[in-house]
């Protein structure tokens, strides 16, 4: 009998190679209709930045979150990879001097350093556009309609009230904006500031999947619930391996988020009780999926996964 952490595996797997070859076409040197031509320069620093590389977590909860409603796989990957396109923009672009400057990367040299700071911010540009055109696509979903809600859905994960936003908010708290001495947060403030930085675009990845799949309200909402509770516990266990990572095994810097003074619910909480709050949201993240049973085995071992892993 295959294991919940082989059933997983497998379908990192399978997830991962089909939003590879999804990007791959995307992002072919040859222009669409409506583009006169693609840089070549700009082309490989995209590809730099998006391909051959990372676990591919938030297509993986596209297409496992669309399956609870009967949508194979590969109706689900091109909104899977757009979302992934996003993820990979906010990494080209966290990256760069002006904000975290970190010069490794999936265990290679940061868009910046490979490419030039100006080009890694025209292929983090590059790749948020191409979200949302491949969203807008008739393979993403037949129904205008649904295309129009992932479109929103991924805008507002992703943009002012998300992901960008989050970003700011991390910047304030490091003291950009005042003279350089951090902003002592609340255990609340950390929490707003990390729902929006870094959750937001995991539970929009189980958002995304309810839309595919048609999902009534009470679904939407469980998954809401699960996606909410699953980025919390991603950025502590993230925050942990800041801590006690190994910089070859994740593939990029530790150690940089005590040296910048960011605020974490590591650092608030202490490492004991961040740990047991780790395992009350991985309990809390599996509670939401109760409504669909067996079926949601695959999410609930996404939770166990994300707080124990070691890159």
């Amino acid at each position: 009998m295959t294991s919940p952490s082989d059933l997983l595996a497998a379908r990192f797997q399978a997830v991962a190679a089909a939003t590879e070859q999804r990007l791959i076409e995307a992002l072919a040197d040859a222009p669409l209709e409506g583009e006169r031509t693609r840089p070549s320069h700009l082309m490989a620093a995209m590809r730099h930045g998006s391909l051959d590389g990372g676990k591919r977590l938030r297509p993986l909860l596209v297409v496992e979150s669309a399956a609870l409603f009967g949508v194979p796989p590969a109706r689900a990957i091109t909104a899977a990879a757009a979302l992934e396109c996003v993820h990979c923009y906010s990494l080209i672009h966290d990256d760069l001097p002006a904000m975290d400057n970190d010069l490794l990367r999936r265990g290679r040299p940061t868009v910046h350093v490979a490419f030039g700071e100006e080009t890694a911010i025209l292929a983090g540009d590059g790749l948020l556009t191409l979200a949302f055109d491949l969203l807008a696509g008739e393979d993403a979903h037949p129904d205008a309609q649904v295309r129009i809600a992932l479109v929103r859905l991924l805008a507002r994960a992703s943009g002012i009230g998300g992901m960008v936003g989050g970003q700011m908010l991390d910047l304030a708290a490091e003291g950009r904006f005042s003279g350089g001495t951090p902003q002592a947060l609340s255990e609340a403030d950390i929490r707003t500031l990390q729902a929006m930085k870094t959750g937001a675009l995991l539970r929009a990845g189980v958002e995304m999947g309810a839309l595919l799949g048609g999902a009534d309200a009470e679904a939407r909402a469980a998954l809401a619930a699960y996606g909410t509770a699953l980025g919390v516990a991603f950025q502590i266990a993230d925050d942990i391996l800041d801590i006690e990572g190994d910089a070859a095994a994740l593939g990029k810097s530790v150690g940089k988020d005590a040296q910048a003074g960011k605020a974490t619910l590591v650092s608030a909480l202490g490492m004991e009780r961040a740990r047991a709050l780790l395992a009350d949201l991985v309990a809390e993240a599996g509670g939401a999926l109760a409504p669909f049973g067996a079926q949601g085995a695959v999410l609930a071992e996404v939770a166990r996964f994300v707080a124990t892993r070691q890159n």
